[in-house]
Order: structure tokens, then C-alpha cells, then sequence
């Protein structure tokens, strides 16, 4: 799987035990940046792993801020992308499941090391079901490019 990452200076120290996670896996990874502890702006970030989702160039996106909060809406105003923030297992799960998220925004202020693993493993793991779900993402598609769900 084509991977694009990034993170702020507040999320630096855990997008790269990510990345190198994800390496090890097989994973090819493009770090989009940052790759320093100095304060910049996450909404550069944001963007540029989004671009990449939205074109793409990478089938899922990676985002680490201090909350992953700020990542998320960045990366939603770009149509086609549905990022997620998540905080625990169920839910990074869950919402490839059912929402078809392509980008997993974590908080490294929010989340340890280890949980952060076992997050973007579950992640990884679960596949999109379709069906009614399908109708549901498609609204959301309608929402980004006309404003309304249908």
C-alpha cells in the first residue's frame, strides 16, 4: 500500500515511529514532512497529504498533530478525502468500515506510542463493507462538491 504522512512539530516523534512501522510492514511511505521539531503549521501538512490521497498518488494518508484534530479539518475541506482522528482501536476500525476514512489523524498529545501501533494496525486491517455504508459515503462526497447530500 501507497502511504502519504505528515505531522507538525507536535507530532514529529510519533509520525516517524509510525512511518518506520509501516516500512517494516512492506509499506511504501512517502513522509511528506515536517522533519523538524521547529513550530510550523499544520494546515501545510494537512494539505499536502491530502493532495496526495486525492490524486492518487498514495491510497491512504497519515496525519499527526498534538490532538490530530486540526489535521482532520484541514484535510476534510479537500473533496474525496474523509480523515478521521481517532483515539482507540474500535474506532480506526470502525471507520474504514463503515466511512470509508482514508486518512487516520492521530494525536501524540492524546495517544501513547504503543496505542498509536495498535491504532494504525487496526486501521490497516479493516477494509470498507459497502453496501448501506456506500450510500451514506456518497453523501458525504455530494456535501464536499455541491453543498448537499443529494
Amino acid at each position: 500500500m501507497r502511504i502519504a504522512a505528515g505531522s507538525d512539530h507536535a507530532g514529529l516523534d510519533l509520525k516517524l515511529l509510525l512511518v518506520e512501522h509501516l516500512r517494516k510492514l512492506g509499506h511504501e511511505v512517502e513522509d511528506l514532512g515536517t522533519h523538524s521539531a521547529e513550530s510550523c503549521d499544520y494546515p501545510d501538512y494537512a494539505a499536502a497529504v491530502a493532495r496526495a490521497v486525492q490524486a492518487g498518488d498514495a491510497d491512504q494518508g497519515l496525519l499527526v498533530c498534538g490532538t490530530g484534530v486540526g489535521m482532520a479539518i484541514a484535510a476534510n475541506k479537500l473533496p474525496g478525502v474523509r480523515a478521521a482522528v481517532v483515539s482507540d482501536t474500535f474506532s480506526a476500525h470502525a471507520t474504514r468500515q463503515h466511512n470509508d476514512a482514508n486518512v487516520l489523524c492521530l494525536g501524540q498529545r492524546v495517544v501513547g506510542p504503543g496505542l498509536a501501533l495498535d491504532i494504525l494496525d487496526a486501521w490497516l486491517a479493516a477494509r470498507f463493507e459497502g453496501g448501506r455504508h456506500q450510500r451514506r459515503v456518497d453523501k458525504i462526497e455530494a456535501l464536499a462538491r455541491h453543498g448537499d447530500t443529494g
